[in-house]
């Protein structure tokens, strides 16, 4: 059935493309309209526009992707565009229809396109329901790959802005590599024996394999925030704790924290819960950009467990 709903998916996909270059607005602006998924997929999709181009975010500031479910408003609104940026690998799983409900025709830009899913180390759990992990923003040099292909992306939609977007992707990616250098030293505050992370559900993979963590485990046993552990789950998650002497457990804004303060109660660990991993924050938030967001993240991991 999964193979069958890509399949459809990529058909989609195809005959959302439109069939050439838009037109040119006045003021050196181009006639696109375009709407990026998730609210920090808009802001490292802006970095690349620049002044030339406007990224409208299809999800409110706040809101999980995993349990989006799109109004007949966010269908008017993929109706009305002409490039739809996501971040792919079967992360936004309500595309589908929504494409379908829209109808019309705009360039689909997935910007995780190219990069491969990471492997399970040991002592982690396979996701029965879902294939390879979509998180892949986690880790800034992951992000390097989406400005690469939001940078093509809106090149081929709007042709006379290429120059400005290559220029405009080059400076991001400079910052991405700077971000990259910061977590890193951040991150060498903790010694390796307390690089363990346990988190709400499986998000933060990519991260652990780029600065030296290790995975312990997760409240909910999902790439998705939708599912429930069950009584034998907790159990073992618990008794990892224990062996391994994880410290803390992570869990994102908006999340329910009662089955992660039932596990820190058995097992001594305490609970974070201010982490910002699917959404930015308001302008006046303490994650108003991608690159603030991770800083954030990763200043709340490091002063829980250095």
């Amino acid at each position: 059935m999964k193979q069958l709903a890509l399949i459809g998916l990529a058909l989609l996909l195809a005959a959302c493309q439109p069939t050439g270059p838009v037109a040119q607005s006045g003021g050196g602006r181009a006639a696109l309209k375009v709407i990026a998924a998730e609210t920090f997929l808009a802001d490292i999709a802006q970095n690349v526009a620049g002044d030339r181009v406007k990224i409208d975010s299809l999800m409110p500031i706040g809101v999980d992707p995993h349990g989006f479910e799109p109004t007949p408003t966010d269908v008017a609104k993929i109706a009305d565009s002409t490039v739809l940026i996501v971040n792919g690998a079967g992360f936004e799983e309500f595309l589908a229809k929504l494409l379908e409900n829209a109808g019309g025709q705009r360039a689909v830009l997935e910007a995780s396109a190219g990069l491969t899913s990471r492997r399970l180390h040991d002592g982690e759990i396979a996701d029965p329901d879902h294939n390879g992990d979509p998180h892949f923003w986690l880790d800034p040099n992951n992000v390097i790959k989406y400005v690469e292909n939001i940078r093509d992306g809106l090149s081929a939609a709007d042709p006379a802005g290429a120059a400005t977007y290559q220029v405009n992707a080059e400076a991001y990616i400079a910052k991405l590599k700077e971000l990259d250098r910061w977590i890193a030293d951040r991150v060498a505050e903790v010694p390796e024996a307390k690089r363990l992370l346990v988190t709400n559900h499986e998000s933060f993979g990519y991260f652990a394999d780029r600065y030296g963590f290790k995975i312990i485990g997760t409240v909910l046993p999902s790439i998705s925030t939708g599912s429930s552990p069950s009584a034998q789950q907790l159990a073992a998650l618990i008794d990892r704790i224990k062996a391994t002497g994880a410290q803390a457990i992570f869990l994102e804004t908006g999340t329910n924290p009662q089955l992660a303060e039932q596990v820190a109660q058995e097992t001594g660990s305490k609970v974070v819960t201010n982490l910002y991993s699917h959404s930015i924050t308001n302008a006046g938030g303490p994650a108003p950009t991608y690159i603030d967001m991770m800083k954030f993240n990763t200043n709340a991991i490091v002063n829980a467990l250095k």
